[in-house]
């Protein structure tokens, strides 16, 4: 078994939050680790935990995790959505698709098993995960019992302490699903879009109370500080079409959030804020600068969002567009959604089809926002492909295995590995080939025109 993290932990009692070492002055092995992967300072990275502004989830009882860090301050990550449903996959497939995650890069996993064995599942995925597993413990909580009605605090806080003495790095909780924000749904389209956020609704009309997550906060919390759970507030009223975007039941249950957040914080507690899943492009921006202002710079984790309604089959795309654009703009971790969102359960070519769709996402993100060495591999790809160096296209690619298909339907041939040529323009249309004609031949007729011609003196540097 990879234990990974298993002498950092040992010994650690009390309230083990990394937010809560950061406030001491400590910085541990999980902060040396992220600043490394990030190129920081380690003491930046104990400061923006101990800020809020950035967490690392880390369960300690999840010694195979390699940490990663989730804020602005460090590159945007992904998050890819794994999981069974009542209708179908089971242990062997759930694990096939965390294998495929980490293959294509995911940076965390959720497990959003709605189906049989979900603490089966969870406990093997933890096991064969270096990655954070997140989970939404209201559907395990739902699943035991044969009616949301028969849902009791006590047994939703003891489905949450099972979770984290499991390992599960961070949970989705709806607490700001609250009574005062329930009447501001009904001029939506989709009204409640959020499994978790509908199921605490119906949960408080059956039984005439208020959201018991809200009321027991503090018991979630006493949770969250002896395994070091991180806290993913969920949106539970998310905006579900571009019609329900931005709306006031949108920004009442974030205000609700952000005012918990500060709960959390007081108690060491690192959290995060889920963000929203339809919005237009023209919003998108707006949405993450009211997350900062009304959530006190928590890191924002969004799903998506698309920014259209009419993607089906493509909603990937969709989501990757907005994401883009919301990881430019602050958000500091993108939900991954696959083509089969709206329409069924992903398989494993799904899985594959989000990560790459999210990896391009939050790259083109991290180059815009300027991250260090953020650009240094699409650099070192252009060198690559005016040097006709095939393999190491591929190598540099974001999936490697599909680039060097594309190339091989046309050019299978190991020797077409090194032409300098591709199928789209064969050898006499190559512009990269011409190029280096044309380059030639102008500095050959430079220096013999203009007597003090140097190529370094050329309008393009060449």
């Amino acid at each position: 078994m990879n234990t990974f993290r298993s002498a950092w932990i040992q010994g650690r009692t009390g309230n083990v939050t990394q937010m809560h070492y950061a406030r001491q002055g400590v910085i541990t092995e999980e902060m040396r680790h992220c600043a490394m992967e990030e190129r920081l300072d380690p003491e930046l990275v104990g400061a923006e935990v101990a800020r809020g502004r950035m967490v690392i989830p880390a369960n300690i009882r999840h010694p195979e995790l390699h940490p990663l860090a989730i804020g602005i301050a460090a590159r945007c990550k992904i998050n890819a959505n794994i999981g069974n449903s009542p209708l179908s996959s089971g242990l062997d497939e759930e694990l096939h698709k965390l294998q495929l995650a980490i293959r294509y890069g995911a940076d965390t996993v959720m497990d959003l098993s709605t189906g049989r064995q979900i603490p089966e599942i969870r406990q093997a995925l933890l096991r064969n995960a270096p990655l954070p597993l997140g989970t939404v413990p209201i559907y395990e909580a739902v699943e035991r019992v044969s009616d949301v009605r028969q849902l009791t605090a006590d047994f939703i806080l003891q489905v949450i302490e099972e979770q984290a003495q499991q390992g599960v790095d961070y949970m989705t909780v709806h607490c700001g699903v609250v009574w005062d924000v329930l009447p501001l749904i009904e001029s939506r389209i989709t009204k409640i879009v959020s499994r978790g956020g509908a199921l605490m609704a119906q949960w408080m009309l059956y039984h005439e109370q208020e959201n018991p997550l809200f009321t027991h906060f503090d018991r979630l919390l006493e949770i969250c500080t002896r395994y070091d759970v991180t806290l993913s507030l969920g949106d539970g009223l998310r905006p579900g079409c571009l019609h329900d975007a931005s709306d006031a039941a949108q920004f009442a249950e974030l205000r609700v959030l952000g005012a918990l957040t500060k709960r959390a914080w007081e108690q060491d507690v690192q959290v995060m804020i889920e963000g929203p899943g339809h919005v237009p492009l023209d919003q998108i921006e707006m949405n993450m600068e009211q997350e900062r202002l009304l959530c006190h710079e928590a890191p924002f984790y969004v799903l998506g969002p698309l920014v259209t309604d009419i993607a089906a089959g493509y909603d990937h795309i969709a989501s990757a567009i907005g994401g883009a654009v919301a990881a430019w703009k602050g958000a500091s971790m993108l939900c991954y959604v696959t083509p089969k969102e709206h329409l069924g359960l992903p398989n494993a070519e799904d899985v594959r089809n989000g990560i790459i769709a999210y990896k391009i996402a939050a790259h083109a993100a991290d180059i815009a926002r300027q991250r260090p060495g953020a650009r240094e591999r699409d650099d070192e790809m252009s060198r690559a492909r005016y040097g006709f160096d095939w393999n190491r296209q591929f190598s540099l690619a974001l999936d490697p295995e599909r680039a060097r298909a594309y190339h091989d339907e046309t050019l299978p041939n190991e020797a077409h590995k090194s032409a300098e040529f591709c199928s789209m323009c064969g050898p006499r249309f190559c512009a990269y080939k011409l190029s280096r004609d044309v380059t030639t031949r102008y500095q050959g007729v430079a220096a013999r025109l203009v007597p003090d011609f140097c190529p370094e003196s050329a309008p393009d540097g060449s």
